[in-house]
């Protein structure tokens, strides 16, 4: 029979683990949703990917750094699927506009679209410290679509 500190301690660790798994299976369906494919054929994962390929050549490595820069904020664990999400997006803008070059425009374009409406204070934040003006790029915090 089961008493006194180790049921309190067993009571604990099953809430626990139903906690954690939870949070965990939580973020396997959303990887999951990502990489169902859409009516042409591929999933979000998929063109994230292709725009990433496509666009490899034209970043430079001061672009590459500013990109690193901008995504310091978020938590390690996260950062490499940020940076793959961002990075897709700044692709998908300069084949758009047929850019021969990765500008710092089309960079903080990007990473504007890309990021989720509810990050969108911390992002002013960061491109406050490191002292670019928002104002030309306001249109685009209005255009952010998650």
């Amino acid at each position: 029979m089961l008493e006194g500190w180790f049921l309190w301690f067993i009571l604990f660790w099953i809430v626990f683990m139903i906690v954690f798994m939870g949070i965990g299976g939580f973020f396997m369906f959303r990887k999951f949703l990502k990489k169902l494919p859409k009516e042409d054929g591929k999933s979000d994962m998929d063109w994230e990917i292709h725009y990433v390929e496509q666009t490899k050549h034209l970043w430079g490595a001061e672009q590459k750094a500013f990109l690193e820069e901008l995504v310091s904020p978020v938590p390690e664990l996260f950062r490499d699927v940020a940076r793959h999400k961002i990075a897709g997006k700044i692709g998908e803008i300069a084949i758009n506009e047929k850019a021969s070059s990765i500008t710092m425009e089309i960079l903080i374009k990007g990473y504007i679209l890309a990021t989720p409406k509810r990050d969108h204070k911390f992002l002013k934040k960061k491109l406050a410290e490191e002292k670019i003006d928002i104002e030309p790029y306001e249109q685009y915090f209005l255009l952010s679509n998650q």
